[in-house]
C-alpha cells in the first residue's frame, strides 16, 4: 500500500553494497502478460517497458535493453525481466537488484511465476497512519472509507497470494521505524545477504539515489502529471534518519470522525494485525503466519 514505508525500504536496502533497488518501474504485470501471451518479440517487450512514464528514471538506452531481448532465447518473460534489472544493476555498480513498486501487490503470484526465485517482503503500516500520509501528499480529495477499503483490499490481496509463493514475509513500518536494525536483519536474512551496518545509514545517500527520479512525469490516462517538486516531496523523508513521531500519529492527529469511519470498515483488519483501535491501549503488532495453502 502507498505511503507505508515502502521507498524507506528501498533507500535501506539500497545502501547495502551488494544490492541496488531501482525506482518504481510499473510495467512488469503487463511485461509477462505480453511475453505469455504467445509471438511476442523483443521489440513487444521494449514497447511496453518505454510507454512507461517512468522509464526516463533508469538511465538505459532502448537500443541495450533491446539487444539484450535479442540475445534470449527462447523469449521469455523472466529472463526479459533479469536483463532488465540486469542493466540496471550494472549501471549503479552492484551485483544483485530488488524492486518496489507498491502495487505489484496485486500481481505476486503472476511475478512468482515468472521470477521462481523472487522473495517478497510486504511492508504493512497502521492504516489509519496511512491515511494520514496519503492526505498530507494529496492534490486531490481522498474520503476516508476509499482508503481504507484500499488498504484492506490490497493487504488481503497480498495475504491470500502469499498462500501461493514460496518466499513472502511481512514486516511492520512500526518496526522498521522503532526497531531498525533487527527488522533489516530479518529483511536480510529473507534475502540471503550478509548484514551491512551501512543500511543504517541510508540517509545520508538518499538525495543522491533520487536525483535520477528528478523529472516531470506526464500524465498518461490514468495518473496526472507529477511535477519534479512533488516527486521529490513524496520521498523527502528518506534523507532523514527514523523519526519515531511518524508511528501512532492518529492518535493525534486524526479526526475522531474520520478515525471511527476508518475503524468502521478496517477495524476487523487492524486488531487481526494487532493494531490498537478506539481508544484502546497500545498493542503489539502480530506476526504473521502463513497458512498451509491447501
Amino acid at each position: 500500500v502507498n505511503r507505508s514505508g515502502t521507498t524507506l525500504l528501498r533507500m535501506m536496502l539500497d545502501a547495502h553494497p551488494e544490492l541496488t533497488m531501482p525506482p518504481e518501474t510499473h510495467f512488469v504485470p503487463e511485461l509477462i502478460d505480453v511475453a505469455e501471451a504467445g509471438g511476442a518479440t523483443p521489440e513487444d517487450l521494449l514497447a511496453t517497458i518505454t510507454k512507461q512514464r517512468e522509464w526516463g528514471d533508469f538511465g538505459l538506452t532502448e537500443e541495450q535493453l533491446l539487444q539484450a531481448f535479442r540475445e534470449i532465447e527462447p523469449l521469455n518473460a523472466g529472463d526479459a525481466l533479469r536483463a532488465f534489472y540486469g542493466l540496471y544493476a550494472e549501471r549503479i555498480g552492484k551485483p544483485r537488484w530488488g524492486e518496489k513498486t507498491p502495487i505489484y501487490v496485486k500481481s505476486i503470484r503472476k511475478i512468482s511465476r515468472a521470477l521462481p526465485e523472487a522473495r517478497f517482503v510486504h511492508v504493512i503500516r497502521d492504516g489509519r497512519d496511512v491515511a494520514l500520509s496519503i492526505r498530507d501528499r494529496a492534490v486531490k480529495e481522498h474520503p476516508i472509507d476509499v482508503i481504507a477499503e484500499r488498504w484492506v483490499r490490497r493487504i488481503s490481496q497480498a495475504r491470500r497470494q502469499s498462500k501461493h509463493v514460496e518466499h513472502y514475509v511481512e514486516i511492520r513500518y512500526e518496526q522498521l521505524i522503532l526497531e531498525t536494525e533487527p527488522t533489516l536483519r530479518q529483511v536480510c536474512e529473507t534475502f540471503d545477504l550478509p548484514w551491512e551496518a551501512e543500511m543504517l545509514n541510508y540517509h545520508q545517500h538518499s538525495a543522491e539515489r533520487l536525483e535520477e527520479m528528478k523529472r516531470e512525469l506526464p500524465a498518461d490516462g490514468k495518473r496526472t502529471t507529477l511535477s519534479v517538486e512533488r516527486r521529490m516531496a513524496t520521498h523527502a523523508r528518506t534523507t532523514q534518519a527514523p523519526d519515531p513521531s511518524r508511528v501512532s500519529r492518529w492518535r493525534e492527529q486524526m479526526d475522531s470522525e474520520d478515525r471511527r469511519l476508518f475503524e468502521s470498515i478496517a477495524g476487523g483488519l487492524l486488531e487481526e494485525l494487532g493494531y490498537a483501535t478506539g481508544d484502546g491501549p497500545e498493542t503489539t503488532p502480530r506476526e504473521f503466519e502463513k497458512a498451509d495453502p491447501s
